[in-house]
């Protein structure tokens, strides 16, 4: 096993054994993650023999199923089917035998390519699915689609994600094409093992809940693959997907899917027995120790977790077991967040469990139900026999007798604590490496420590300044994108193309584990002594709370340093929790209301609040255990932002940092943020312009306030590095202020590529330096604008390049540094007339000289649409 383990996952010591390390853990755990639930799964490897994969068809022996391996070039280089595919008749397949449920994630096409003989490849596909070899599926998207998107050439590789998952033993590929012609396809499957066993669940459908404002959230279970009408029977869904829920229900992590997408739930009005029952069958006879189902709790609307849960058992097809586990849950009424309620099943073997969720408000609803269970050591006579030519998914190696069960739980612990002993060492000497080398630095650096004391005490800035160099073999031997497949023979990568993002780049976009990096001014040089991100030295300040705050410019910092802002202490008290908006490392946002905060704002600022009613605020709150470059980063935080000023410009209105943990109060619009309002006023037939509650002037007008906005921080060097619209705020007369709160919150996840585990970029809103060069500009936030007047003009119906993955998101960049013609760019929206799409192109042009300053952004929108510079 070592071996594979070590080809299929990287060179180096840890990624051998980290995967392996918790691949045993999740053993225990048994609840599946999608983000890193994407191992391939044994058909370019070798290890799915050529038995298990099988087809309807095949124009040759050196053409059989065997050959249709992505990356391999065995036979005459791929399985083709004996006939063309004709688009009426979809019959031809490439079958591939798991020998055991697998929860699939990601799949990879190729052609038929064999050294340059063939050009035979499926321009498009659909996948069909089994779990026991008899009932199978057609698999659709979130939006009901079928046919996925297939290759262009027989060389290139082609991943495609599944959303949602596919949990199956057997899976087909069906080549689909719009004209009778030649096919040939080569395939890889990503995933893992699906170790709850889990094959079917059977429940009543999930209802309609009526919000006051009159519109409906669907809590339907919407990609459950069995047979829907008043009940579900006979597939999976929506909880076992991997995907829990929001706090917020009405909200979803799936990227523009309706409210509530995430949630099946049910109402108590329709249950005159006071309880949801759900039945789960299993692959075989398991001995269950726990259950967890991820419940929402906000009460605020009547929905709570269950109250009691009563759990049924049956090991056979008989009727179900007298004994029964009943458990009852102590209700949280004082947190409304969702959560994981552990229920335990104490060791019960069974094969199918029926269980009675007792409703403790009007509604229920759930997102995810996992079992944990160990293999079931029972008699063959236990389990009545199957009929021969019924495929089924239970493994005969786990009947295996009790001598060599101690035998083999023996190796298994002694490995575990053999990886264990590995990884505490690897870790322990790279600790000290790390702070041997802080403290050399420490040494030379002294002076960089930046100290910000209360209101009343001075505050320093150092801008004394270090150029770290990095060679030109470290680059090359630390790619910072891990693919899941290299780059094509064809990509040619040029010289200054650098990889590797700087160490600025991990230090100030993602939060580290040790802490921030604040106050000091690393810049890394290229290999040819170019600086990689900017044309003048930063200063940057990492959000605590995980959000992308403004990178300062070290003159512009000295010139801000010399005028004292006083920015007063507001009472903790007259500050009322609404909900959680986010959360970092350091720190969360929360929204809340505050009582009296007029007393404490400057003359010139009026805040939108209704006579006699709370002020609605945004609340950045440092955990109380944050280290001490944390707490330095957040006051310095306050430092900034005391003396930004502009009316399209989030205002620090007050803060609390007389006692832990410290607070910075902020402005918060009544509409939330760009993204959601725009969502929220999509029509549902499209983009009628007669039937639009908001008009185009009005789209102007927004986007004519954000660049402002930008012209105000960029006239003092200031760049935001995440503008986006899930970073500007929606007030009154389509009001819009710039924020940052984007990147600590769950909804925006999806939005930013994790670098290594642990930075994260917008790489969809980035410009193709700041990508490939960590070059972060003004002419950056430029391209970054023009991204985001793409989102506003479409009413963010989609993500940026929705139809690219991340990967070729990163590879679209390289297309712009070559300038060749080849860059890929945003399609113009429906609505957006000729001349303003030309000003988004300008922001996109390849050379940062030749975009244009937001001045000239400013005047051109203002000109188009006839508005006057700030809100109305």
């Amino acid at each position: 096993m070592l071996p594979k383990c070590r080809k299929m996952r990287g060179k180096s010591q840890i990624p051998l054994i980290l995967p392996l390390f918790l691949l045993i853990l999740s053993s225990v755990e048994s609840q599946v993650n999608p983000a890193v639930c994407r191992y391939p799964l044994g058909m370019s490897g070798g290890h799915i023999p050529d038995e298990d994969i099988t087809a309807s068809s095949q124009w040759s022996e050196s053409t059989a199923a065997k050959y249709g391996r992505l990356d391999s070039e065995g036979g005459d280089g791929a399985w083709c089917p004996e006939m063309p595919v004709d688009p009426e008749e979809l019959t031809e397949f490439l079958q591939i035998d798991l020998r055991v449920l697998h929860f699939i994630t990601l799949v990879g096409t190729q052609g038929r390519h064999a050294g340059g003989h063939g050009n035979e490849f499926a321009q498009m596909f659909k996948i069909n699915y089994s779990r026991d070899g008899t009932r199978w599926i057609s698999w659709r998207n979130r939006h009901g689609r079928q046919v996925l998107d297939g290759n262009v050439n027989p060389y290139d590789i082609v991943l495609k994600d599944l959303e949602p998952p596919i949990v199956a033993r057997f899976l087909r590929f069906i080549p689909v094409t719009d004209h009778s012609m030649n096919v040939c396809l080569r395939v890889e499957l990503y995933g893992c093992v699906w170790l709850d066993g889990l094959v079917s669940y059977n429940a009543p459908s999930g209802q309609q809940f009526l919000l006051p404002e009159g519109y409906a959230i669907y809590l339907n279970d919407t990609i459950y693959d069995g047979a829907i009408g008043y009940s579900m029977t006979e597939g999976l869904g929506q909880l076992t997907d991997g995907v829990s829920g929001l706090d917020d229900f009405t909200l979803t992590h799936e990227y523009h899917m309706w409210p509530g997408y995430d949630y099946v739930g049910w109402s108590n009005e329709s249950f005159s027995n006071g309880y949801v029952e759900i039945v789960f069958e299993f692959d075989r006879i398991r001995n269950f120790t726990t259950m967890k189902v991820h419940c929402n709790n906000m009460f605020s609307k009547g929905v709570k977790i269950f109250k009691d849960v009563q759990c049924f058992f049956r090991s056979d097809a008989n009727e179900w077991e007298a004994n029964s586990i009943s458990s009852t849950l102590v209700l949280d009424d004082a947190n409304p967040s969702a959560r994981y309620v552990t229920v335990q099943l104490h060791n019960h073997m069974a094969r199918a469990i029926k269980c009675h969720y007792y409703f403790a408000d009007s509604w229920m609803m759930f997102s995810e139900i996992t079992f944990q269970s160990d293999a079931a050591m029972y008699n063959n006579s236990m389990n009545p026999p199957q009929p021969a030519s019924v495929p089924t998914t239970y493994d005969p190696t786990l009947k295996v007798d009790d001598s060599n069960t101690r035998i083999l739980i023996g190796c298994l612990v002694a490995i575990i604590f053999i990886l264990v002993a590995i990884i505490v060492i690897i870790l322990w000497r790279q600790f000290w490496q790390k702070m041997l080398e802080k403290a050399s630095r420490r040494m030379l650096d002294e002076e960089l420590t930046v100290s910000l004391s209360l209101p009343s005490d001075s505050s320093m800035y150092n801008t004394n300044r270090r150029h770290d160099s990095v060679s030109a073999s470290e680059q090359e031997s630390n790619s910072t994108y891990d693919r899941i497949f290299p780059l094509g023979p064809d990509y040619q990568e040029p010289t200054r193309l650098i990889r590797k993002l700087p160490e600025f780049t991990a230090q100030t976009v993602g939060e580290e584990e040790t802490g921030s990096s604040a106050g000091k001014s690393a810049l890394p040089a290229s290999a040819d002594g170019v600086p990689h991100y900017a044309e003048a030295d930063i200063v940057n300040l990492q959000g605590v709370t995980g959000g992308n705050t403004y990178s300062v410019p070290a003159i512009t910092m000295d010139l801000l340093s010399g005028k004292e802002v006083a920015v007063e202490e507001f009472p903790r008290k007259h500050l009322t929790f609404k909900e959680k908006l986010g959360e970092g490392q350091f720190g969360e946002v929360h929204l809340c209301e505050a009582e009296g905060v007029e007393e404490f704002l400057d003359k010139d600022l009026i805040l939108e609040t209704s006579p006699g009613q709370p002020t609605l605020v945004a609340v950045k709150m440092l955990r109380a255990d944050a280290n001490k470059n944390a707490r330095n980063d957040f006051l310095k935080e306050i430092k900034i932002m005391s003396r930004l000023k502009d009316p399209n410009i989030i205002r620090l209105l007050a803060v609390c940092i007389a006692e832990d943990p410290l607070c910075m109060i902020t402005e918060y619009m009544e509409n939330g943020d760009l993204n959601q309002f725009l969502s929220r006023q999509q029509p549902e037939g499209g983009l009628p312009a007669a039937t639009l509650p908001i008009s185009y002037t009005d789209l102007r007008h927004m986007a004519a306030q954000i660049a402002s906005g930008m012209k105000y921080l960029s006239s003092l060097n200031f760049v935001h590095r995440d503008l986006a619209t899930r970073n500007c705020l929606v007030g009154r007369n389509y009001t819009i202020k710039i924020a940052d709160f984007g990147m600590s919150r769950n909804l925006y996840s999806g939005d930013y590529y994790r670098i290594q585990g642990r930075a994260v970029l917008p790489i969809r809103w980035m410009s193709w330096e700041s990508i490939l060069l960590g070059k972060f500009t003004t002419a950056s936030d430029v391209w970054a604008f023009a991204v985001t007047l793409w989102e506003t003009l479409t009413f963010c119906r989609e993500q940026p390049y929705s139809e690219m993955s991340d990967e070729q998101v990163i590879e679209n960049t390289g297309e712009f540094f070559r300038d060749q013609g080849k860059q890929v760019y945003l399609p113009k929206p429906n609505i957006c007339p000729e001349r303003v799409y030309k000003l988004m192109l300008s922001c996109w042009r390849r050379e940062t000289k030749d975009r244009p300053s937001f001045q000239e952004i400013c005047q051109s929108l203002q000109s188009e649409s006839g508005l006057h510079e700030g809100p109305l």
